[in-house]
């Protein structure tokens, strides 16, 4: 019988997640990763695997809290116009609460060429979201909000690159009304 193991799998999980988020995968050795989760080296690779899939595994975790965080903010949205905007607004209020960035980001710049597990899960994340927008402006639609004659696969395209964007600017710019406007000219796309 295998022994029992000691440590809070979520627990350490987010760890390595905060450790990848703030230095990125390769400035994050493997000591440090076992020294910042406080477990043993093979406890870390018979629980998560090598670094790589460690990292993967810390990336889905960030999102689920993301997708989790969205919906909330989500609830308490009266138009799809001000859901559309909340997700701008949560882009610079994220980087003001987590000075790292958006992880999902920051994993598309700096492994773009070198992880395709990696830039996989970006992919499906941001093509979750440009789904989220084409839902809220069909919303948007049948509620007159906007008009019918919007094409909405390509305002999720704006929107997407917009919000993307938005987030890598927030990171490296500390005027928040500047980035306030942004939103409103991204905003004005849909008037």
């Amino acid at each position: 019988m295998g022994r029992k193991k000691e440590f809070d799998e979520d627990a350490v999980l987010h760890k390595a997640m905060r450790l990848f988020w703030e230095q990125g995968y390769e400035k994050t050795s493997m000591q440090e990763l076992v020294s910042h989760m406080g477990i043993h080296k093979k406890s870390m690779y018979d629980t998560f695997g090598d670094k790589q899939s460690l990292y993967v595994k810390t990336l889905k975790r960030y999102s689920e809290m993301s997708e989790q965080s969205v919906k909330r903010g989500m609830a308490d949205t009266r138009s799809a116009k001000e859901a559309i905007r909340l997700l701008f607004e949560m882009a610079i209020q994220q980087q003001e609460e987590l000075p790292g960035g958006c992880f999902v980001v920051n994993t598309a710049v700096e492994l773009a060429k070198h992880d395709s597990e990696a830039i996989d899960w970006v992919h499906l994340k941001w093509t979750d979201t440009e789904q989220l927008i084409q839902d809220l402006i069909v919303e948007g639609q049948k509620s007159g909000e906007f008009s019918k004659t919007l094409n909405v696969e390509e305002l999720s395209y704006y929107f997407i690159n917009a919000l993307i964007g938005l987030r890598v600017m927030a990171k490296t710019i500390s005027d928040r009304e500047k980035l306030r406007q942004i939103i409103e000219m991204n905003m004005s796309v849909l008037e």
